[in-house]
C-alpha cells in the first residue's frame, strides 16, 4: 500500500510540473520519510530509481554491490545520486548498452556506478551552483563541476545559462530531495569517458 501512495504521489508531482525544469524540489517532510524506510530486499530508494530510472538502475547501480549497500546504509543520513535519464542511455547506442549488460564488463560498469555516487553526504543544487566548487568527491574519484552554457557557434561566444555541468558533459536537468538525500538527474553519463576503453577486457589497470 505503501509503495502504491509513493507512486501515485510520483505521478502527480510530473502533472504537476515538477519535472519542467532544473530545480531542487522541497517536496513535503511526510513524503521523503518513506524513502527511508527498507522493504525486502529494496528500500523505497531502490523502487523509485527501478521505476523512473530503470536503465540506470539495471545496467549500473544494481550490479555494484558495494554501492547498493552504501546507499541502503546511509538512506536515512545522507547520500547524493547523479542518475541518467533514459535519454541519455539511448544516446549510447546499442553496443555499449549490450557492453553494460555483459558480465565480463562488471568490473568497469561498477567504476562508472561509483562516479555516479557520493554515498556519505548530500550535496544540493544550491551547493554545486555555487562559484567556489571545482568539483565533488564521489565514490569512483573526483568529478568536475561547473556551469553549463548556450548559444554561440562551435563552442565560441558560448554564455553560462545558470545551470551545472557534472563531469565532462552531464547537465543537470532536475533535481530533488529524497529521504535524507538528493538525486540529480543528469542527461549524459557522468563517468569519465575513458572507462570505455575497458569495457570487453577483464580487468582495469591498476585496480584491485
Amino acid at each position: 500500500m505503501q509503495r502504491l501512495t509513493f507512486v501515485l504521489l510520483t505521478a502527480l508531482g510530473v502533472v504537476c510540473g515538477f519535472t519542467s525544469r532544473a530545480q531542487l524540489l522541497n517536496l513535503p517532510q511526510s513524503w521523503l520519510a518513506m524513502s527511508t524506510e527498507a522493504q525486502g530486499n529494496q528500500n523505497e530508494l531502490e523502487l523509485f530509481l527501478a521505476e523512473r530510472y530503470p536503465s540506470f538502475y539495471q545496467l549500473v547501480m544494481k550490479p555494484n554491490e558495494k554501492v547498493v549497500k552504501t546507499l541502503r546504509k546511509n538512506a536515512s543520513f545522507g547520500f547524493t545520486l547523479f542518475v541518467p535519464n533514459e535519454a541519455a542511455f539511448g544516446k549510447l547506442g546499442e553496443k555499449k548498452i549490450n557492453q553494460l549488460r555483459d558480465a565480463r564488463n562488471l568490473e568497469t560498469v561498477s567504476k562508472i556506478s561509483d562516479y555516479h555516487t557520493i554515498g556519505d553526504e548530500t550535496v544540493p543544487l544550491d551547493v554545486l551552483l555555487g562559484d567556489n566548487i571545482g568539483g565533488v568527491l564521489t565514490m569512483g574519484g573526483e568529478v568536475r563541476v561547473g556551469p553549463s552554457q548556450s548559444g554561440g557557434f562551435f563552442g565560441i561566444g558560448a554564455k553560462d545559462d545558470g545551470g551545472v555541468v557534472i563531469g565532462s558533459n552531464a547537465k543537470i536537468v532536475q533535481s530533488f530531495q529524497f529521504g535524507a538525500g538528493v538525486i540529480h538527474e543528469v542527461d549524459s553519463l557522468v563517468s569519465p569517458e575513458i572507462l570505455w576503453r575497458y569495457v570487453d577486457q577483464l580487468r582495469i589497470p591498476g585496480s584491485k
